[in-house]
């Protein structure tokens, strides 16, 4: 989302900000902040919005629970054919037969929020392949990564936090 992270931390309804609590990142206002600091370190399991964790290898990896707040402030975009919205909610990459559209610019190895034909958000990606290559490549060529999607309620509704 780029600069528009600044409207996630200043908004109309409070000021918002980021903290790290065994290796995930929440997202929480600033009042829940200061009722979370009586709360123990041990005893707390999780406080405001879960945006991501970070991996073994502390690589960052987004989370389908953080797709609403990045949603609407997000620079790259992909629309995904209703063909195609079931696999990728599935798991499953997109191939450039299921795509609809691609932000123009879109670089390759740049993070997207993957769209239904209808702009309804459906999840996080990474684009294998720039808009000019989504162009002229072959159809059953993979042009974004699956990262996280909204079919993660239902498949890891025990382990997400």
């Amino acid at each position: 989302i780029g600069e528009n992270i600044q409207l996630l931390v200043d908004r109309p309804d409070g000021t918002y900000c980021f903290r790290l609590h065994r290796d995930r990142v929440y997202y929480l206002s600033e009042k829940l902040l200061k009722v979370a600091a009586s709360v123990p370190r041990d005893n707390l399991v999780s406080l405001g919005t879960c945006f991501g964790k970070f991996t073994k290898t502390q690589k960052f990896r987004l989370s389908v629970t953080a797709l609403d707040f990045l949603a609407p402030y997000a620079k790259y975009k992909v629309w995904v054919k209703p063909g195609s919205e079931q696999s990728f909610l599935y798991g499953n990459h997109v191939l450039k037969s299921g795509l609809g559209r691609i932000t123009e610019n879109t670089a390759q190895y740049q993070g997207v929020v993957v769209y239904s034909m209808a702009d309804v958000p459906l999840g996080f990606g990474v684009a294998a392949k720039s808009t000019q290559e989504c162009r002229k490549v072959d159809p059953m060529a993979i042009v974004v990564f699956h990262q996280a999607d909204v079919g993660e309620y239902v498949r890891s509704e025990d382990t997400l936090t």
